[in-house]
């Protein structure tokens, strides 16, 4: 709907300005007629005007959580942040500050260096948008004789070690961590968009939400396997930070899980 209107003699006049959202936070760039915010750390998306057009009075919203890290020996990967994608949410009707927590990614099992020791790695910490929660990646699991673990449930599941038993992941935010297997070796992390299948991470799925198409929330690779795309880290390597992506498996050093991130995008004229 417009609200354009006809001043005689001097042409067509701009919308009146309440007709649209106005706010700040986080870091804001401009796609055509919308504004974008990206919040690549935790912070207040203060909305300063509301829009009274219905037609403009929505907004869409992307929420990644942070992804697990990796176990360790036999070292599965993490799985994904969940992820929560929504056009035309209508959740917000008046000005004031809403919190934006960006979740960190999971720690990797820390011990590297004694043989007697094993365990998950941590899951990844929520991202939360005006209390609508993205769960975090579920910490990879390890298989070392006959110790060994699933990995953890979360947004996506981190691989498992064990032959036949694996994580899972929240419905709607993400999937099932893979399964240790010979050939394979050690699961890799479910991703947004598919689980893990064996020591390959489950991908990540696209959206063009700042206005160009970027995959998040991939898997992280088993120690063997290899990355889900959307920044799930390959065998030895982290995930990418701001993605989501679950940690790689590694039995040498730590991988992380990479952080989450929050984007806000509205029609502003």
């Amino acid at each position: 709907m417009s609200f354009g209107y006809q001043v005689l003699g001097f042409g067509t006049v701009a919308s009146p300005a309440g007709s649209f959202y106005a706010a700040t936070g986080g870091t804001v760039t401009t796609d055509g007629d919308y504004k974008v915010h990206s919040f690549t750390s935790s912070g207040t998306f203060a909305v300063t005007r509301v829009a009274d057009d219905p037609a403009n009075a929505e907004l869409d919203y992307l929420i990644i959580a942070g992804g697990g890290g990796s176990g360790y020996p036999g070292s599965c990967g993490g799985g994904a942040g969940g992820r929560l994608y929504l056009e035309n949410y209508t959740g917000i009707t008046s000005t004031g500050d809403i919190s934006v927590t960006v979740g960190a990614g999971g720690a990797g099992y820390p011990d590297r260096t004694s043989s007697s020791l094993y365990g998950d790695g941590d899951s990844g910490a929520n991202s939360v948008f005006n209390s609508i929660n993205a769960i975090g990646g579920g910490g990879g699991g390890y298989r070392k004789f006959v110790n060994r673990s699933e990995g953890l449930d979360g947004g996506s599941g981190g691989g498992s070690g064990e032959a036949n038993i694996t994580s899972s992941g929240t419905a709607g935010q993400g999937n099932a961590g893979g399964l240790h297997s010979v050939g394979y070796g050690p699961g890799a992390g479910g991703g947004a968009g598919a689980a893990g299948v064996g020591g390959s991470g489950g991908v990540g799925l696209a959206s063009s939400i700042t206005g160009a198409s970027v995959i998040l929330a991939g898997g992280g690779a088993g120690l063997s396997g290899t990355a889900g795309s959307g920044g799930g880290g390959g065998p030895d390597a982290s995930g990418t930070v701001n993605t989501g992506g679950g940690a790689g498996g590694s039995d040498s050093i730590v991988t992380n899980g990479g952080s989450g991130i929050v984007i806000i995008r509205y029609k502003f004229r």
